[in-house]
């Protein structure tokens, strides 16, 4: 018997695409077998046993920043498999989210090399899955929304499975909001969930799909609960008020910074127009001149 847990009309939940609630949903003590379901989607094999890791790896060198996962976990082979929520969107200067793929690549690599390796055979070493669900636009010149990335060869041909890049965009769901409930896969499913999940507009949409799929009503119950703590409102109400000032104040600085170049600008014009406004009034004294003689 499937335990439903539908969206009221007017429930007011907290947005799972947030990187915070997202990580608070699936690390709640009842969220096992929806972590399951969710690393068995995403690596595209049946998962049965899923154990969190510490999200803190010790730091080896004074100088490294320690670096936080958002939920770090290993599958019964050892596998491990780092799942994110990026919600924040970067200013991205020259080439497009280079910046966030070198970052996305350090840190899988990072992750990878992580594993104990004393006394294991390199050919022993387990695979590392970094799967990162993104609000905005990663690879905007691609129309699909779910990328898959490993060492593989001039030809294509894969050359190891040992470290893999998952990546989802969200923001390009849009193609599949018509698509029958009977004809998404769970991949599918689970993005809608995490994209549309508070939104009212798109409620009997995953009322259909909770329906479908019986972890998303368990992904369901933990986010209602979620929502309904205060503290957590609490503390993500404060998070988007620093996230908007912050905003705020780089667009700030972005429009003092081109009012003064603008004023330099002005400044550099307004000398080119008197130093030829000096040249033609020498000329018109020397024309003159000329014409005196």
């Amino acid at each position: 018997m499937k335990n439903l847990q539908f969206i009221e009309k007017d429930a007011d939940l907290l947005p799972p695409y947030d990187d915070r609630i997202f990580k608070a949903m699936l690390m709640h003590p009842d969220a096992k077998q929806v972590l399951i379901d969710i690393v068995s989607t995403v690596i595209e094999r049946i998962v049965i046993d899923v154990q969190i890791r510490g999200n803190e790896p010790p730091v080896m060198d004074m100088e490294e920043k320690m670096e936080r996962f958002d939920v770090n976990c290993t599958v019964e082979n050892g596998d491990q498999v780092n799942v994110e929520m990026h919600c924040e969107e970067r200013v991205n200067i020259g080439e497009k989210n280079i910046s966030f793929i070198n970052k996305y690549i350090y840190y899988l690599s990072d992750l990878h090399s992580s594993q104990k390796s004393k006394g294991v055979k390199y050919k022993n070493l387990v695979r590392t899955y970094q799967v990162t669900f993104s609000v905005h636009p990663i690879l905007p010149s691609c129309n699909d929304f779910i990328h898959r990335f490993s060492l593989r060869k001039e030809n294509g041909e894969q050359l190891s499975d040992q470290i893999n890049m998952v990546i989802v965009e969200l923001s390009k769901l849009t193609d599949i909001l018509s698509k029958p409930i009977d004809k998404l896969t769970a991949f599918e499913m689970w993005s809608l969930f995490f994209k549309f999940a508070p939104d009212p507009v798109h409620r009997n949409l995953i009322n259909d799909i909770i329906n479908n799929k019986e972890e998303i009503g368990m992904a369901t119950a933990i986010l209602r609960e979620i929502s309904r703590d205060e503290h957590e409102r609490a503390r993500y109400r404060s998070r988007r008020m620093y996230e908007t000032d912050r905003e705020s104040d780089r667009l700030t600085s972005e429009e003092i910074g081109e009012n003064r170049a603008n004023e330099k600008w002005q400044a550099v014009v307004s000398d080119k127009e008197a130093e030829i406004a000096k040249i033609m009034a020498e000329n018109a004294r020397l024309k003159a001149e000329l014409e005196n003689r």
